[in-house]
């Protein structure tokens, strides 16, 4: 089979594509009925070429279990689970009622527009995504095979710590693209195009040293906001020629939040230019703790990494439901 010809990529300082739509798009690059952005980066060749990462089958779960967080931030409903036995049969059914951010989650692109514009990913409005419509939907990722290809982690947190910086993920820290390319410069690591970025900020290490209390408090704390990835010209640049598939970390907001915050230009944050503008699927709240430990173990921070999201027809955003393997 012949490999898949990827259209002419553009330069940062070519964008928008789209010259009437809004700044930073990449409408178009893709195809006019594209529902898979840059995911369409995991061509046969780099899925094949990503499974040379597997050498010793080691295997890492990347989920934080669904009812973790136990209280959401954004107002998110808590997981509900409920086993439903079916006597006289020795038998039981499984209901679950939940967000679908409310854990461990891949943004689709009904998630998050331009906020002036109000537009989503290749200018479609929230009109589009009425009951029925399978416009943008999260089941476009499964139907396509799932995330899946070389994931690489950028251990962010361990880095901070060794040099010196400690910054809480609870409120609003700046984890900054200097950071991220030292840490890619010690490690070695050369990013390829269609790579899957993850980010650990220490989120879900901080967050289990809380006590009880302190986690039914963690939407209500006060100062509020995020630590995760600074918005600025020069991370989204970073971000669009690095070429990646999809970003991800283990932040609950990925970049500094809140991502409408003061610190950010109107028309600059990273889920605006990445899920409306370039259809980059942003993860959050994933559990990076032993996938840290296996890498450092191994001295390598690229691995096989198989994500494939629930097909929830037309859906906004799903579990992660993914998996390393060295």
């Amino acid at each position: 089979m012949a490999p898949i010809a990827l259209p002419a990529f553009p330069s940062f300082d070519e964008l928008p594509l789209d010259k009437n739509g809004p700044p930073g798009n990449a409408w178009g690059l893709w195809g006019p009925d594209d529902q898979l952005g840059m995911l369409n980066l995991l061509t046969p060749e780099t899925v094949a070429a990503a499974a040379a990462e597997i050498r010793d089958g080691h295997r890492v779960s990347l989920d934080l279990p669904l009812d973790q967080p136990s209280h959401p931030a954004f107002e998110r409903e808590q997981f509900e689970h409920e086993v439903i036995n079916k006597a006289p049969m020795i038998m039981n059914d499984d209901r679950l009622s939940m967000n679908t951010q409310s854990s461990t989650q891949w943004d689709g692109f009904r998630h998050f527009g331009y906020q002036r514009t109000k537009q989503f990913f290749r200018g479609h409005v929230q009109s589009d995504f009425a009951k029925g419509s399978g416009k943008l939907g999260i089941d476009a990722f499964a139907q396509n095979g799932g995330i899946v290809g070389r994931g690489v982690l950028l251990d962010w947190y361990s880095w901070a710590s060794r040099n010196g910086i400690h910054l809480s993920p609870f409120s609003t820290n700046a984890i900054e693209v200097s950071h991220l390319k030292a840490i890619v410069e010690e490690t070695g690591v050369k990013i390829r195009p269609g790579d899957i970025l993850f980010i650990r900020s220490g989120f879900v290490a901080e967050y289990r040293k809380l006590s009880v209390a302190e986690q039914e408090n963690y939407p209500n704390r006060q100062p509020g906001g995020l630590l995760g990835l600074e918005a600025t010209q020069d991370s989204l640049r970073w971000l669009w020629e690095n070429r990646f598939a999809a970003i991800a970390g283990d932040a609950a907001g990925f970049e500094r939040g809140p991502s409408t915050g003061p610190y950010n230009h109107p028309d600059v944050s990273i889920h605006q230019w990445a899920l409306a503008g370039w259809g980059l699927p942003i993860g959050e709240l994933f559990d990076l703790e032993e996938l840290s430990k296996a890498c450092q173990e191994r001295g390598r921070w690229t691995f096989f990494l198989a994500s494939v999201p629930l097909k929830i027809p037309g859906g906004v955003a799903s579990p992660g439901n993914a998996v390393a393997i060295f």
